[in-house]
């Protein structure tokens, strides 16, 4: 045993047979203390970051800085980032671009594919008259001068065949602009004492306008919005002067009809929605039948949701009207007050309630055309969405869109693009996840024009091999 000099005290039994445990405990005990700081700080952060999106489901106007920095805060401790290496970035707004599905079925079959679009753009004088629509979109992304750029440059990159317009009243600013670009226009202004119309634009080098006609629906009592016409011919670039080159059925095949249309907004006058409606498809079916029985394109800003009674009546070319409240025909429930607004089986409000809502003699007659309580059309329409099936994170149940326009007292779906089976959706530009739309605070932003984001479809004419 060493001897004890200098006043030295012999050290305890416990640290003589490890000198070192003292310490050991001690950086031990030190780093539960921090490990349990640290994952108190993640909780808290992470915390943080679900009450923000939580007050973001309920359409609150908060910013979305501290939830994106509390997300990324969050994410930056847990991988361990902050021990000295670098955080990589990720490429500025590819979140935000929208992207292409293509059609699961085989459509080699299909020929002379173009692409259409249907867009509302938000009229300037619409915008004017409702500012409460868009409290946190700055001035200068409601100006027109500003807008229309941002509008013209996003449909040159669709490179689109053919575009329908609604909310138009700037159309000189428009023709002016595509005119560049080798579009030709025609314009149907609303009645009454509104500004805006719709707009048919088309590529001069694809297609002849062979006839165009108008709606407008003041003339049977169904309020001042329009809808047009036009009968296009596909152009073909000849190899050959043998005259007997295409067949009758070729080129009747090149011809089809678009339709364009804006619905009444009023969510309780489903009366005039559904008058509105009706004729839209009757003089579609007259037209096509004067035409040779060519194929259908209807495109618009309907002012109806998915399981809507409008939607029904569009895909199954029927509706009882007895069945429905004409104040809920258009569905149009923010999804954030109601999200499991469902319309109930025919069979089911049969048992239940024979009579939803009593309709009057005028209300059956704008609606119908008569005093009918039913409603028949002859044009198997097909949704160019829910044609090419997409994802739960921008698509419904039916395949539509779970949004197609946003601003501060709406987030839902309103557009539509209808077709019959002589045209295929070979593809479809998917719209923007709702999350992502979310950020945005409500339509226009930086990046897209209007308070409505375009539906965008490529269309094919269906060959021999057709599915049926």
């Amino acid at each position: 045993m060493g001897r004890v000099t200098g006043g030295e005290m012999p050290p305890s039994k416990e640290l003589a047979k490890h000198p070192t445990s003292s310490k050991r405990k001690t950086r031990r005990y030190n780093g539960d203390r921090r490990e349990k700081r640290k994952k108190r700080r993640v909780t808290a952060l992470q915390t943080e970051a679900h009450s923000e999106t939580l007050s973001l489901e309920d359409n609150s106007n908060r910013t979305l800085t501290s939830h994106m920095h509390a997300c990324a805060h969050a994410n930056y401790h847990r991988s361990g980032e902050y021990r000295g290496k670098r955080k990589r970035q990720r490429p500025a707004n590819t979140v935000d671009r929208r992207k292409w599905v293509y059609s699961p079925r085989d459509v080699s079959h299909c020929k002379d594919g173009f692409v259409f679009v249907s867009y509302n753009l938000l009229a300037v004088e619409n915008a004017k008259k409702h500012p409460d629509l868009y409290p946190n979109v700055s001035p200068e992304l409601m100006d027109w001068d500003y807008r229309k750029q941002i509008l013209c440059k996003e449909v040159r990159g669709y490179n689109p065949g053919i575009m329908c317009f609604q909310e138009v009243d700037r159309y000189d600013d428009l023709d002016n602009l595509l005119q560049k670009d080798g579009f030709r226009g025609v314009y149907q202004p609303r009645t009454g004492d509104s500004c805006d119309g719709c707009a048919i634009f088309w590529k001069n080098e694809l297609f002849t306008l062979l006839h165009k006609e108008s709606i407008e629906f003041q003339r049977f009592g169904l309020r001042n919005n329009v809808a047009q016409f036009c009968v296009f011919k596909r152009k073909r670039k000849e190899c050959s002067n043998d005259s007997n080159a295409l067949t009758s059925e070729d080129i009747s095949s090149q011809r089809f009809l678009v339709g364009n249309i804006h619905v009444l907004f009023n969510p309780k006058r489903g009366d005039i929605k559904l008058g509105q409606i009706r004729l839209l498809i009757e003089n579609a079916q007259r037209l096509s039948r004067e035409w040779g029985n060519i194929p259908i394109v209807l495109a618009g800003d309907l002012n109806s949701m998915p399981k809507s009674a409008v939607y029904q009546f569009l895909t199954s070319s029927k509706l009882d009207i007895r069945m429905h409240d004409r104040r809920h025909i258009s569905g149009q429930i923010d999804p954030s007050v109601e999200p499991t607004y469902r319309f109930k089986s025919v069979h089911a409000a049969r048992v239940r309630k024979p009579f939803m809502h009593r309709w009057t003699d005028e209300e059956l007659r704008l609606a119908t055309g008569t005093v009918s309580v039913h409603l028949l059309h002859q044009l198997k329409l097909c949704s160019a969405y829910a044609g090419v099936p997409g994802t739960s994170k921008t698509r419904d149940d039916l395949g539509e869109p779970l949004a197609t326009s946003f601003h501060s007292q709406f987030l839902g779906t309103v557009d539509y693009i209808w077709h019959t089976a002589e045209l295929v959706p070979l593809r479809v530009l998917d719209p923007l996840p709702v999350n992502i739309l979310r950020r945005t605070r409500g339509l226009p932003s930086e990046e897209w024009g209007s308070d409505h984001l375009a539906l965008v479809c490529e269309l094919a004419f269906a060959g021999e091999g057709k599915e049926t």
